[in-house]
């Protein structure tokens, strides 16, 4: 109870940072996307989460989660759906196209429901939504692209150009300190990077800062502490949270070096489906012990 207690506080702030961060950037930071993009994204997001839960009650007498509790019970079911919609339309950029973004929104909540797999007794969705939505408008649609690195500092210079990074830093480890528990995750993806970056310089003829100029961006700062963590489809012990961000910055070496572009949300989309596989796989083989090796306990929903 008290994890699942400090996951809805994480999932509170980082829906007020997300949304903090877009009307800045919408209205003082200058944000290619547009505001009708934004809140499309937002409404297909909304839509979306909804008719999953109308669909999942459908027969059962049941009232859906967002008619039932306290005003903050029905607007924590909204968050998850929120932080997506704000993401995947502040992370892609499709020219004047609404419809891209709305598609990226549709598949991110609805990869909760289709991809799932069994975690200690539950069926959770293993793929980072917002992730995966920008992955695959970034797969299926050339034309689209991944956010423009200077729309985050684009109005500051000298030494204010330190000014955001400094604070999304800052209250990304706080987040992840207190909250979330993702720190060693992070030490993890950050170590591999560096290493992976040193060693791409080594058996190339890349030079090692230009390697690691990826890291000094805004785009890559939030993608440490605000995507790569997310707390539902990550492992809960450190080891396998080394593992994991280590895994996630293996993966984005190796695609850099096959000539891929935006490889850091395909790096995170193949770490979170090689953990789905290995997730059934365990599952499959703790149910086909015989009887009397291990307790089935029956997976809810």
């Amino acid at each position: 109870m008290q994890t699942n207690l400090k996951r809805l506080k994480a999932l509170r702030r980082f829906a007020l940072a997300i949304t903090v961060l877009n009307l800045l950037g919408h209205t003082i930071l200058g944000f290619e996307q547009s505001h009708l993009q934004s809140v499309a994204a937002l409404l297909a997001a909304y839509f979306t989460e909804t008719a999953i839960e109308v669909a999942r009650i459908w027969g059962t007498g049941q009232k859906p989660r967002f008619l039932v509790g306290s005003l903050q019970d029905r607007v924590d079911f909204f968050l998850p759906p929120h932080i997506s919609g704000l993401a995947v339309a502040m992370l892609t950029f499709a020219s004047d196209r609404v419809w891209v973004v709305v598609f990226a929104a549709v598949v991110a909540i609805g990869s909760k429901v289709l991809l799932r797999a069994p975690v200690d007794g539950r069926m959770r969705h293993f793929m980072n939504p917002s992730n995966l939505g920008i992955a695959v408008v970034l797969a299926l649609f050339p034309s689209v692209s991944f956010a423009m690195p200077y729309q985050f500092t684009e109005i500051f210079t000298g030494i204010w150009g330190f000014l955001l990074p400094i604070v999304i830093i800052f209250t990304g480890s706080l987040l992840n300190a207190k909250l979330t528990g993702r720190l060693p995750l992070i030490l993890g993806w950050l170590g591999a990077f560096v290493l992976q970056a040193l060693l791409r310089a080594a058996f190339s003829d890349i030079r090692p800062f230009a390697a690691l100029n990826m890291m000094t961006g805004a785009a890559f700062i939030l993608f440490t502490f605000y995507m790569v963590t997310d707390p539902q489809t990550t492992p809960e012990s450190k080891g396998a949270q080394v593992l994991f961000g280590a895994s996630v910055s293996g993966f984005y070496g190796l695609l850099i070096v096959c000539g891929m572009n935006y490889t850091l949300p395909f790096a995170l989309v193949v770490v979170c489906a090689i953990r789905g596989c290995y997730l059934w796989w365990r599952h499959w083989r703790e149910t086909a012990l015989p009887r009397g090796e291990a307790m089935i306990v029956p997976l809810s929903a």
